[in-house]
């Protein structure tokens, strides 16, 4: 099951003179992952490599290094732990000795494997949305079910008679939160896929 990271992560190494320092974070969109590397590349670095996977979306960059020694390296680390929704960038200030294709590649690679190692990480739950409406005094209640079974509200609209609302949990849950919100409001909150 692909797992995500709870939150930021760092892992710092030398290697051959040259210092890495490896930065990891969870990301939910490709913009939150350009804000990530632009807050956190070093310009006065040799070299801000980076990669960042979401869903079946993902870029890499080797930022002046040999084509294929730092990015897809770090992607390849994201993937082989199956890692999603996550960025992983990684600096390096040159040290005066080279490392060649192999060893950049491993220095890269090694440091995004270690850096997500250590990391405290979450699983990625599949949610199926469902949309209905609640009245204001249902809401509460509403909302306490549905965090008890790991779901999230994406979208909450107050209208005259109440709120409509679509969330989004897990396809197993869907059977039991119906029969919940059924007794809640006595049969009238139905569940519909938007």
């Amino acid at each position: 099951m692909p797992s995500t990271l709870i939150g930021p992560c760092e892992f710092r190494e030398e290697i051959r003179k040259s210092r890495f320092i490896t930065l990891a974070a969870p990301i939910n969109s490709p913009a939150d992952a350009q804000a990530f590397i632009e807050q956190h590349s070093d310009l006065n670095a040799t070299h801000n490599c980076w990669a960042w996977k979401l869903g079946a979306q993902y870029r890499s960059t080797d930022d002046g290094e040999p084509g294929g020694t730092a990015g897809r390296p770090i992607l390849a680390a994201i993937e082989s732990q199956d890692f999603d929704q996550v960025v992983v960038l990684v600096i390096r200030w040159y040290g005066g000795i080279q490392l060649g294709t192999g060893g950049l590649a491993r220095a890269y690679g090694g440091g995004a494997n270690k850096c997500l190692q250590q990391a405290d990480r979450r699983a990625l739950i599949n949610r199926v949305e469902v949309i209905f409406d609640c009245s204001f005094s249902e809401l509460a209640l509403v909302k306490l079910r549905l965090s008890e079974l790991d779901g999230r509200v994406q979208e909450e609209v107050f209208t005259a008679v109440g709120v409509d609302l679509k969330v989004a949990l897990a396809p197993e849950q869907i059977d039991t939160f119906q029969r919940q919100l059924s007794d809640i409001s006595r049969g009238r909150i139905v569940l519909h896929r938007p």
